[in-house]
């Protein structure tokens, strides 16, 4: 079972489009409605075991700090601009379409962050703490940055939309820390790094395929009416991710070492999709599977991205030395 849920979790390039597509079929061959009831447990099944994961007393350590503040410098304060202008050019008509664009931009960081920083051979220490940073400032930003940014085209409820994330979040991640300390307790650290968490990340990952296929059957019946929308979202999303992309390279570059700079890059451009998601299908009720499409769109980019540019990364930042890949060897 363990092992067929971890090759589900190493081919989610293939995996994604495919339950998106049996989503779709069965949102046009069966009444999608009832599956409005599987979102709350779905959700909970996908952020919970993300939480168990999660190093929270990364919080805390005050290394790499030029490291960390340049990379919510770019989560906080340009992509999610980007998104907005981005959102306004191609999608002025549908509000929804441009919120779920902002909504990815807003929640940075997930566990992939950690996974793709450790195939390029990144600072994983870095990782770490941009994802518990990422996804704890980006949580509680969205709500004010919605509001701000889109609360002349959509009524935002900025206090349902607290509420949800509330829920979605921040009491997931209390029981995720409560549940990692009772584990760590019984099993020690080291099996809870080399073994436990793989087993939650894969049961995140069953939720996150859950909402995928809910969001897309939802959608399927427009979908199938303007077939045409999709590509009209694949464009200013791939161009949404290739800014990310050349603007986190160039900044890690500029002003990184090659561990800290391949951790910057994937702490920016992998965002917290499953959340945003989450968010989607919980606070705007009808239109949440509309939003949600968009999102399910970007999965299948980010992923294939963030594979694309492993394979390019010595080219990019150099090849990492002899003694740098023995400590990083070491730290694992």
């Amino acid at each position: 079972m363990w092992q067929f849920l971890l090759k589900i979790n190493k081919n989610l390039i293939i995996v994604i489009p495919f339950v998106m597509i049996l989503g779709f079929i069965y949102g046009i061959n069966f009444n999608p409605d009832l599956l409005k009831n599987l979102i709350i447990p779905l959700t909970f099944l996908m952020v919970y075991p993300m939480m168990v994961t999660l190093n929270l007393k990364k919080l805390f350590e005050s290394k790499d700090n030029k490291t960390q503040i340049l990379t919510q410098v770019i989560n906080f304060g340009i992509i999610p601009f980007i998104a907005f202008l981005t959102g306004k050019v191609f999608f002025e008509e549908k509000p929804f379409i441009s919120l779920g664009l902002l909504l990815a931009s807003l929640l940075p960081t997930s566990g992939m962050t950690i996974s793709w920083t450790g195939f390029a051979k990144g600072n994983l220490e870095a990782a770490v703490k941009m994802t518990v940073i990422g996804l704890t400032l980006g949580s509680l930003a969205t709500p004010f940055y919605i509001k701000w940014l889109m609360g002349t085209s959509i009524e935002v409820n900025i206090p349902d939309i607290i509420k949800q994330i509330v829920i979605i979040v921040f009491i997931p991640m209390i029981l995720g820390f409560i549940t990692q300390q009772i584990i760590v307790k019984k099993a020690g650290q080291k099996e809870f790094q080399e073994k436990i968490t793989q087993k939650f990340s894969s049961v995140s990952t069953l939720g996150v395929l859950g909402i995928v296929f809910v969001a897309i059957a939802l959608k399927a019946q427009s979908l199938f009416a303007s077939p045409e929308e999709l590509l009209l979202i694949l464009i200013p999303l791939l161009g949404l991710y290739l800014v990310n992309y050349i603007l986190s390279t160039f900044v890690g570059k500029l002003f990184l070492p090659r561990g800290d700079a391949i951790a910057l890059v994937y702490g920016t451009v992998m965002r917290n999709l499953s959340i945003a998601l989450a968010i989607a299908m919980n606070s705007f009720g009808n239109a949440g599977s509309e939003i949600a499409l968009i999102i399910c769109v970007a999965y299948i980019i980010q992923v294939q991205s963030a594979a694309w540019y492993v394979k390019f990364t010595d080219r990019i930042f150099g090849k990492i030395s002899e003694e740098s890949e023995l400590t990083l060897c070491e730290s694992k």
